[in-house]
């Protein structure tokens, strides 16, 4: 069957029209291509390019078309810009919502400072990488061109310690952090961590240089602590912790945030974290700091009394999904600036459109959410002013933004 893309779908495969109309799923096509294959249900997976788009180029990863690690590398750098900038636009164009895109920030190839590898023990040894697209496979990939290449260096020693630590049929999810101690790694889904098998596992980081080795979420030895500059700040987080992706896509969203709540005298900071914001914000501005991980807001706390020149941080455990701060809690706030999970904040964005701060610094990881939450926030009397995209995913259908809201 020959079929036209007529557009990408939200997780990157092209959307044709087949017989009566129904949609096709077309994987790595670009809009306006003209294509030729099977159609099995409703996807063509194995398309021939006929007339391929002018944004077409070619993948700078061997390992792409197997690989589920990304998914836009055929397309133009210009191309998956514009697309991701129109995934925010379009969201909030369901709820009538109009704002100005300042632009996006794109993190460069091989940043990326965290990456989360399987691990499966084979008959040869072992087996580390990314998952094959829509499959269980790991393919392995050596030359990656999404992470740092320290991480990347990092892949011969994983598969040691799959092969030490893997069971006959499971598979290890291995978290690899680049510190500036070194290799920050935590472990999932492994052997049971007995006596002789945390002496094992000591050696091995001994042997191998890591900073920190983590198993099933118990730290097994911590040789130096694998800190994390945030802003010159120096953090250690708890094992696994989220962060920032890239350094780059992290001094955006900050470089965002600080011109949406610049002059800024008393800040909450909702979804804190270990503090990626609230630490440099602090140089300028009193912040209370709320996140539901008490291990998080140790690591930020400790990083606070122990930072030069920062104004006073205060912290708070706290389930914003079930307890939200509420709108006589925020009142003082000078500024809000919240960034929470791919659920959004539904219940907090509530409570703060009742409120009368008159300013809120947004970062998002989910365009939808996004907009679901903006809608309360403008109903409530603020106005969107404008976002930046911030795609330091780059190369996958992922997409973060930075915005300001005043009332």
């Amino acid at each position: 069957m020959t079929l036209t893309i007529e557009r990408l779908g939200h997780r990157g495969d092209g959307i044709a029209h087949g017989d009566g109309g129904a949609p096709v799923f077309v994987p790595l096509t670009l809009p306006g291509e003209v294509v030729d294959g099977e159609v099995e249900g409703d996807r063509m997976p194995a398309p021939r390019i006929v007339t391929p788009s002018a944004d077409r180029v070619k993948a700078p990863c061997r390992h792409y078309k197997a690989c589920g690690g990304c998914a836009l590398q055929h397309a133009s750098d210009g191309f998956v810009e514009q697309w991701k900038a129109g995934l925010v636009t379009s969201a909030l164009a369901a709820h009538g919502i109009e704002a100005p895109v300042l632009g996006v920030a794109t993190s460069p190839a091989q940043s990326r400072r965290r990456a989360v590898l399987s691990g499966r023990r084979t008959k040869k040894g072992a087996l580390v990488g990314f998952h094959a697209r829509a499959s269980d496979t790991i393919v392995e990939v050596p030359d990656c061109q999404l992470a740092l290449p320290e991480i990347a260096a990092l892949l011969p020693m994983l598969e040691k310690l799959t092969q030490t630590g893997a069971s006959r049929r499971g598979e290890l999810s291995l978290t690899v952090t680049w510190s500036g101690a070194g290799p920050d790694i935590s472990v999932t889904g492994g052997r049971e961590l007995d006596g002789p098998f945390r002496i094992e596992l000591a050696g091995f980081a001994e042997q191998h240089g890591l900073a920190r080795l983590s198993w099933d979420g118990e730290t097994v030895v911590e040789r130096h602590p694998p800190a994390q500059s945030f802003d010159g700040i120096e953090t250690v987080p708890p094992p696994g912790a989220f962060l920032q992706a890239t350094r780059h896509g992290e001094a955006s969203l900050l470089a965002s945030l600080r011109d949406a709540v610049g002059g800024a005298k008393k800040i909450a900071d909702l979804f804190a974290g270990c503090g990626t914001f609230s630490l440099p914000l602090a140089k300028t501005a009193e912040v209370h700091a709320v996140e539901s991980g008490a291990d998080m807001l140790k690591a930020l706390d400790t990083a606070w009394r122990r930072g030069a020149g920062l104004k006073r941080v205060t912290t708070e455990a706290r389930d914003l999904f079930r307890r939200p701060l509420l709108r006589s809690e925020l009142a003082g706030y000078d500024a809000i600036v919240i960034d929470p999970p791919r659920a959004g904040a539904e219940a907090q964005s509530e409570e703060i459109a009742a409120s009368s701060v008159p300013v809120i610094g947004a970062v998002s990881c989910n365009p939808v959410t996004f907009a679901r939450d903006a809608a309360v926030l403008i109903a409530g009397g603020y106005r969107l002013e404008w976002l930046r995209v911030v795609d330091q995913f780059r190369w996958s259908t992922h997409v973060e933004l930075a915005a300001r809201f005043v009332r």
